[in-house]
């Protein structure tokens, strides 16, 4: 009985073409809108959020704004949070704008960064020479690591690797090249979507650009953690030195952990994604009200033929399920349709605006159970209607 209920349900379907589909167009609309939404912001947040791990991951970042007798920290302070269990590197950061000249060529507007070897752990930041060195810290080395942008400024077509060029008054030999995909980079392509102007970017011992900058004490400095899980009782302990260093004064400086950033943006981005998928089911419940109404128009054409069937003794139950069927199979048809829709659709966008496309079986699974669950609860009530026609009236009608 059950195959015949899905073979009549079928038919019934196939001989209403144009109401089936006007009746499905709220789920095909509803499930692709979840699709397409849902694979899009997490195509979008996992973009974001590599670029951030890659940038923050274990790191943490202090600034200091200092007080009236200590602007700053000093080589002790640096030294005393270096000691710290748990940080595997401290990378002080002095930055400042400078001409660049070299070959004959002179570049302005170039970002100098003074930084310590700490900074080149990650060896995917040089794409040809070599890092600077603990070494280079401890003899104030005159070398420095350019990017590709002052290349090209200063020395087109060449290779870079033992070239020099003046910064301040001083001579650099370039020792290393930083790879066109290195966080570097992505903090170039972020300081430019802020209003940043560079023309390139060379990064020296930061002693030597304490010297070149006329100071003696650091106002930004990063942290290398080896245990992102005890990053809380690090912090704690680097917040004891510099309580001491700067008298216990308030807002002297500022920590920040970027792993406890990630996190509070992954949340952020999942009770976004949450809402437009609230959202975008609001069409699937303006389908299954279409649905409902379509029923409840199928029950009252159909009104002799349940008569009928209920006079040569179908069961109340039969009937309902039958109608129950058809409403089911009307929203699947339209979730299915509607899945195809979106990944399509989702993959359109992802293709423009330019991020790799990942299939959310996450969005299919929601809006394929949403459409079913819809057909059966919009479903019911005409259902029900129809198991309880009184035979003798439904004939009546013949």
């Amino acid at each position: 009985m059950l195959k015949e209920s899905l073979r009549m349900s079928w038919q019934n379907i196939k001989s209403n073409k144009m109401r089936t589909f006007l009746t499905t167009l709220g789920i095909i609309i509803g499930v692709a809108a979840i699709i397409t939404l849902i694979t899009t912001v997490e195509g979008a947040t996992n973009e974001i959020t590599s670029q951030f791990t890659e940038l923050g991951a274990g790191k943490v970042s202090i600034s200091v704004s200092g007080t009236a007798l200590k602007r700053g920290l000093s080589d002790e302070d640096i030294q005393r949070i270096s000691e710290i269990d748990n940080i595997s590197g401290v990378d002080p950061t002095v930055s400042y704008t400078q001409h660049v000249a070299g070959d004959g060529s002179l570049c302005e507007d170039v970002t100098v960064e003074g930084r310590s070897a700490a900074y080149f752990s990650d060896s995917d930041l040089i794409g040809m020479g070599r890092p600077l060195t603990p070494m280079d810290m401890d003899r104030n080395s005159r070398v420095c690591v350019i990017d590709s942008k002052l290349h090209q400024n200063l020395f087109p077509n060449e290779d870079p690797i033992g070239k020099e060029i003046i910064i301040s008054g001083l001579t650099f030999r370039i020792v290393g090249m930083l790879s066109d995909a290195s966080d570097d980079d992505v903090m170039s392509a972020m300081s430019a979507m802020m209003g940043g102007d560079s023309n390139g970017k060379a990064i020296i011992p930061y002693q030597t650009a304490l010297r070149l900058t006329r100071s003696n004490s650091v106002t930004s400095l990063t942290l290398y953690l080896q245990d992102t899980n005890l990053s809380d009782e690090t912090i704690s302990e680097v917040e004891s030195v510099l309580n001491a260093a700067f008298n216990y004064r308030d807002n002297a400086y500022q920590v920040i952990n970027l792993d406890s950033l990630l996190d509070t943006m992954n949340t952020m981005t999942g009770m976004m994604t949450t809402m437009l998928a609230g959202i975008a089911s609001i069409a699937l419940l303006v389908g299954g009200i279409g649905i409902m109404n379509m029923m409840l128009v199928s029950v009252s054409e159909r009104t002799m033929e349940i008569g009928l069937r209920k006079a040569l003794g179908a069961k109340p139950s039969l009937i309902q399920t039958q109608f129950l069927i058809e409403s089911v199979m009307l929203s699947l048809i339209g979730g299915l349709a509607g899945i195809v829709i979106g990944i399509l659709l989702s993959m359109l966008i992802a293709g423009w605006i330019g991020m790799d496309f990942t299939l959310s079986t996450s969005a299919i699974t929601l809006a394929f159970t949403f459409s079913a669950t819809v057909g059966i609860l919009f479903g019911w009530a005409p259902a029900r209607k129809a198991s309880r026609l009184n035979p003798i009236d439904a004939l009546r009608s013949m």
